[in-house]
């Protein structure tokens, strides 16, 4: 056939395709794909050409390029049953277990795929067994499903002990599949005494400990706390969390969590953390808070959450020097109301890219004289993408945060836009040029009630040996905070950008980041440990 047709001089698209697919046939690659790319400049809707095509790029395992071939093949017949399966095939091959599921269940002409023969854990874990079967949304002989796949990660991660896990496939002779559950734990202090003496004594360079014990019997009920003695910052805080039983079997769809929290801190308040910038307000803060949490998973698109605190705050040693109006610093208890709903905008496992979307709330009440109300509202838009067919290299975020505040908040309920040591408990937004503590003390970051805050940031692997992993990248942040009143605020817009090195260890990470604020050009060098 290849012979025959190379003699004709004008070939039509059918010919050029039969050219193709021969010369495919002898394993002449190269010249099968200029016969079929001929083809296709003759009949652009044809989708054979881009299955061929495809077929001629996973010979050569140019595997991205087999999927990019595939999918302009079922725009053209979004329901062709080989392009879906050989599609599904490609991504299966490159570890990307949800969009494989996704193309596979579109197939129906075989009957439905991937049906599951068993479900194992490699390694195993000390998680109990009937906890994890119930957190799959799945079961052994029957057709998993892409929703099913979706709701038993989000189950996964609301258990709190599998910080890093996915669900590979692997097939059998006969054609159904075992799901192999791979996953790292959480369990006790750590897996061994260095990594249990890292966890607990990481925050030490900041007169800080922060001692958890996850998974208490292998129950994912989690013990975390912090105590830290800086003269500025005191602070105790106690946290157990754990999956909410009903009928006597915990269910992880649901979980409470139960929070102590004790600060004595003191502030400086000023215009700037470098150069000029004298205290234009002073005050000791002592603030003790009792929480409790509902963390709900409905499905993998939603999440919410409702709480309640009850607090107690009162204010010394005040030198306001006409900069603190005296309703922010109002004494007494205050009972607090929480809520917030977390939705997945989209979500595009072929591209490796996923947006979510949040609404939360605070209604809260100060029996102070006289009382104050007050509401706080904000809102979160974030992405997440993975340019990669596999692995994390170039992994990429972006958010944007907007908050706003109704009525009289204490002066410990603003927002800080700016980095400090407690950022990852309070979840404050932050712009990463402007360190909120100066000489120990908080209050050198703007603050007010309403605020946007959008971060974005990309992170390249540059090293890891399977014990110590480095990412290196830029970030970019913009913001504004504004108040009621003239005091406190940022005024203008503001834009920060700079780098970060991200290294992790044992299961615990350190960020360090320089940051230059593009307005004023002051440079700040931040270090953070997360867990």
């Amino acid at each position: 056939m290849a012979q025959l047709v190379q003699t004709i001089p004008d070939r039509s698209a059918e010919l050029e395709y039969e050219y193709g697919v021969a010369l495919a046939h002898l394993a002449r690659w190269g010249e099968a794909r200029q016969a079929l790319d001929a083809g296709l400049r003759l009949a652009p809707r044809d989708k054979r050409f881009f299955i061929e095509l495809a077929g001629v790029a996973f010979k050569e395992k140019n595997y991205g390029a087999a999927a990019a071939d595939l999918r302009r093949a079922l725009r053209v017949d979004p329901h062709d049953a080989y392009a879906n399966d050989f599609l599904a095939t490609v991504y299966y091959l490159e570890n990307n277990p949800e969009a494989a599921v996704k193309y596979w269940n579109r197939v129906q002409e075989s009957g439905p795929k991937p049906r599951i023969a068993g479900v194992r854990n490699d390694p195993p874990l000390r998680l109990r067994p009937a906890l994890l079967d119930h957190a799959f949304a799945f079961s052994p002989a029957s057709t998993l499903e892409l929703a099913e796949l979706r709701t038993s990660e989000a189950r996964v991660r609301n258990l709190e002990v599998l910080p890093v896990s996915r669900l590979e496939l692997v097939a059998r002779p006969e054609g159904d599949f075992d799901a192999v559950f791979h996953a790292q734990e959480l369990d006790g202090f750590g897996h061994t005494k260095i990594e249990a003496l890292l966890r607990t004594f990481r925050g030490l360079p900041f007169q800080e400990v922060t001692p958890e014990y996850f998974n208490v019997n292998g129950s994912a009920v989690n013990v975390v706390a912090l105590e830290r003695w800086d003269a500025d910052k005191r602070r105790t805080l106690v946290s157990v969390s754990g999956p909410m039983g009903f009928l006597r079997a915990a269910d992880p769809r649901w979980r409470y969590r139960l929070t102590s929290d004790v600060r004595n801190e003191n502030w400086d308040i000023r215009n700037g953390f470098t150069g000029p910038a004298p205290v234009l307000a002073s005050l000791n803060m002592r603030r003790e808070a009792v929480r409790a949490e509902i963390i709900r998973v409905a499905g993998w698109r939603w999440k919410w959450t409702a709480g309640a605190e009850v607090s107690r705050r009162d204010y010394r040693n005040v030198v306001a020097l006409g900069t603190i109006a005296p309703e922010f610093l109002v004494s007494g208890f205050e009972l607090k109301q929480t809520a917030s709903i977390q939705y997945e905008l989209l979500r595009i496992p072929e591209r490796r890219l996923k947006a979510t979307a949040a609404l939360g709330s605070q209604t809260a009440r100060v029996w102070s004289q006289p009382a104050h109300a007050f509401e706080k509202l904000d809102a979160l838009v974030e992405a997440h993408w993975l340019p990669r067919a596999k692995g994390d290299d170039y992994e990429t975020r972006w958010q944007a945060r907007a908050g706003r505040t109704f009525g009289q908040v204490p002066f410990d309920e603003l927002s800080i836009l700016g980095l400090e040591r407690d950022y990852e408990l309070d979840n404050d937004p932050t712009m990463r040029a402007h360190l909120a503590v100066r000489d120990g003390r908080k209050g050198s970051a703007p603050l007010g009630r309403n605020f946007f805050v959008a971060n974005w940031e990309t992170d390249k692997n540059v090293y890891s040996n399977g014990l110590l992993a480095v990412k290196l990248g830029p970030f970019f942040d913009t913001g504004k905070i504004t108040d009621t009143t003239s005091t406190f605020g940022s005024q203008k817009w503001l834009c920060d950008t700079g780098a970060q090195a991200k290294l992790r260890v044992l299961g615990f990470g350190v960020v360090f980041s320089y940051g230059k604020d593009l307005r004023t050009g002051n440079n700040a060098f931040f270090t953070t440990v997360m867990r």
